[in-house]
């Protein structure tokens, strides 16, 4: 029995805590850069190269988007995401990732940095159970050689 077996409450207030104020990564999938990169009208190569960061694992890298000095993402604009309807997977199923999942504790902590948490639309365990399987999508992998 999970602790939203009768669902969860959530609806985005458009905040921006998610795409701010702290640093983080926000790991791509192949199908993200592909959509990004249309979204932006680059190649797929040069949007890697002037909207992203390779995060070294050792014999290989994770392709994240870079963030500004201020921690922003750097999709983030005065109107909101540049991306919004192409946003990465990891954007799209928040709040509801593993982690933040794991505990009514870790929700409720979410919470408070995330004031659409509680609030708006039930989410019934099934679609939090659907969100959290399409989360575990595998990021796009860069071996080194």
């Amino acid at each position: 029995m999970m602790f939203y077996d009768n669902g969860l409450r959530f609806d985005c207030r458009m905040c921006r805590y998610c795409c701010s104020a702290e640093p983080g990564y926000v790991y791509l999938t192949k199908k993200d850069i592909e959509a990004a990169s249309r979204a932006m009208g680059m190649t797929e190569e040069e949007f890697i190269r002037k909207c992203c960061r390779l995060v070294d694992f050792g014999s290989y890298s994770l392709v994240s988007l870079l963030e500004r000095s201020d921690y922003d993402c750097i999709m983030l604009t005065e109107r909101g995401c540049a991306i919004y309807e192409a946003r990465p997977l990891q954007c799209r199923t928040y709040p509801f990732w593993k982690n933040v999942l794991e505990s009514r504790e870790s929700w409720e902590r979410e919470g408070r940095s995330c004031p659409g948490i509680g609030k708006g639309r039930l989410y019934s365990a099934k679609e939090i159970e659907k969100l959290l399987k399409a989360g575990e999508e595998p990021p796009y992998i860069v071996i080194r050689k």
